[in-house]
């Protein structure tokens, strides 16, 4: 039966059988046709995965994501062996691993993929795998240029122009930008996150495929990707547990604690000052050169007296600024509960230092250990505050938001019946005693 496209498959990037499992159950009963095993998967798991998927799920198509880039007839009859339909080999292997590929296919009855990364994405090979004898081209934008907000169908476009095979697109995809990759000319949507990290299966696949048959976007608030505009808004949305996460348990600024009891959050770019402890010239006139949106940041050694109060609340209010961290003391805080300024200090204390003028404003600063330089990222809420370097903003921001979504996805579970040590399988992760 001729293949109706565009389709979509089902990227189980898991790395735990019993959830890949359960979602992949999910997903079918909404519909899809199309489950592949997604590489973390297969490492994880290894063949035994596919022989589950297929035993499970008869009537589908499976799709290996093996990554070949060598040994070619082996790797994939082990895929075809174990019941996969398609199996994966990289563009940027070698001409004899695809064709070793392909020989193997054509033994068992399965196809290949091509998937054109990095070096191979370009329309030069695109074209020689499909003379070798791909079945599929798969155009893959990698999931760590994605959290750089660096998104586009150009590629996908040219492919399509030029070659004759149906064309796979994966990266990114969610309700809104898979109109663009259809209307790109994708035949074949491969769809992970937007999906598999979402607490309802059921109404992701149908918002997708909604998209796809009306041709108009379904708006989503989670599952992509922004540039540097959006990211203060992402920053928001998340949580410092989450950028803490995707910062690989770094980033946080030891030993400050929120005066504010009631839930916030601040995000802006930093001014720093560095100030003696108790003087509190800099820190003010560093309202003054503040912009709107903006996080002063002070290293008053972690001491007292309190470098901040009530006054210069009002006036970092008047100036439109984001809060303020102290490493160090303020003072008058049930006023500035009243004002509800997001402060954070390490001090509080009733006494106040003088206003000597020592020390500078927008020069790096380092407290307890964590670098902090004039215009990087301060996020604060109830949980602390943690520091973003400027440089790496728009990735983190997108990486805190994948946290995010995962763990949407995994309450979900947990709320079901589940318990965190039974959804995350910890057992299989504790290292061999």
């Amino acid at each position: 039966m001729k293949e109706k496209y565009p389709v979509i498959q089902l990227a189980l990037d898991f790395v735990d059988e019993k959830r890949a499992l359960k979602l992949a159950q999910e997903a079918i009963s909404a519909g899809i046709e199309w489950i592949e095993a997604g590489t973390p998967l297969i490492k994880s798991c290894g063949m035994e995965i596919i022989r589950k998927l297929r035993k499970k799920f008869h009537d589908k198509k499976i799709i290996a994501d093996m990554k070949i880039m060598d040994a070619g007839r082996i790797e994939a009859e082990m895929a075809f062996k174990s019941g996969a339909d398609i199996v994966v080999v990289m563009g940027n292997s070698s001409d004899q691993t695809i064709k070793e590929c392909i020989e193997a296919a054509k033994n068992y009855g399965g196809e290949v993929m091509v998937d054109l990364m990095e070096e191979s994405a370009n329309l030069k090979r695109a074209k020689e795998v499909e003379k070798i004898g791909a079945n599929y081209i798969g155009v893959h934008i990698p999931i760590d240029q994605q959290m750089t907000g660096k998104i586009s169908f150009d590629f996908l476009k040219e492919v399509v122009k030029n070659v004759n095979i149906p064309v796979a697109i994966a990266g990114g995809l969610n309700s809104e930008n898979v109109v663009d990759a259809v209307k790109a000319g994708a035949s074949i949507l491969i769809i992970g996150g937007a999906i598999t990290k979402s607490p309802d299966v059921k109404k992701a696949v149908m918002d997708i495929r909604k998209a796809i048959e009306t041709r108009k976007p379904v708006e989503t608030i989670l599952y992509k990707r922004v540039n540097f505009e959006n990211v203060k808004e992402i920053l928001k949305k998340v949580s410092t547990a989450n950028i803490s996460d995707a910062l690989h348990r770094t980033g946080w600024i030891k030993g400050l604690k929120p005066v504010l009891k009631e839930n916030f959050k601040i995000a802006g770019k930093c001014i720093t000052v560095r100030t003696y402890p108790g003087d509190w010239a800099k820190p003010v006139e560093a309202i003054d050169i503040a912009e709107e949106g903006d996080v002063i940041v002070i290293d008053a050694g972690g001491v007292g007296p309190a470098c901040w109060g009530e006054l210069a609340t009002n006036s970092a209010i008047i100036k439109k600024l984001e809060g303020v961290v102290i490493y160090g003391g303020v003072r008058d805080v049930e006023e500035i509960i009243k004002l509800k300024f997001p402060v954070f200090a390490k001090i509080i204390s009733p006494s106040a230092g003088e206003p000597k003028g020592f020390g500078e404003i927008n020069i790096p600063v380092k407290i307890e250990g964590q670098f902090i330089f004039p215009g990087d990222w301060i996020v604060g809420d109830s949980d602390g505050v943690v520091v973003i370097p400027k440089d790496k903003v728009v990735e983190i921001a997108n990486r805190a938001m994948d946290v995010f979504e995962r763990e949407n996805r995994i309450r979900k579970e947990i709320l079901e019946g589940g318990s965190l040590s039974s959804v995350m399988e910890l057992l299989k992760w504790e290292k061999p005693k």
